[in-house]
């Protein structure tokens, strides 16, 4: 299996690496007040994929949070119900056991 997630990352990075290659024009990125300034093409859309990316992982993590958060508190209900539930329970008898007849 691990070999062909390594066989996997090197054809991906080969075919990132083509399309680096292909896509090295410049472009025009503006800027607020006017400001222009060149940059790679192929740098431009890392830059956004890698912005994408931390906030994609950023609302997961906000969502993993608050469900851990939602976890501990049905936990600490259910302890609190068992604990309720054990209150209501008759009092168990211990005796001699019936006799058979």
């Amino acid at each position: 299996m691990r070999f062909l997630i390594w066989i996997f990352r090197i054809v991906l990075f080969v075919f990132l690496f083509g399309f680096a290659v292909k896509n090295d024009e410049l472009v025009n990125v503006q800027f607020f007040l006017g400001e222009v300034r060149q940059f790679p093409l192929v740098f431009v859309m890392l830059a956004f994929f890698a912005g994408g990316a931390v906030i994609g992982f950023s609302v997961t993590l906000v969502s993993l949070f608050s469900k851990k958060r939602e976890i501990a508190r049905l936990k600490k209900q259910v302890r609190q119900l068992e604990r309720e539930a054990e209150l209501l329970q008759p009092p168990r008898i211990e005796g001699p056991p019936p006799e058979a007849h």
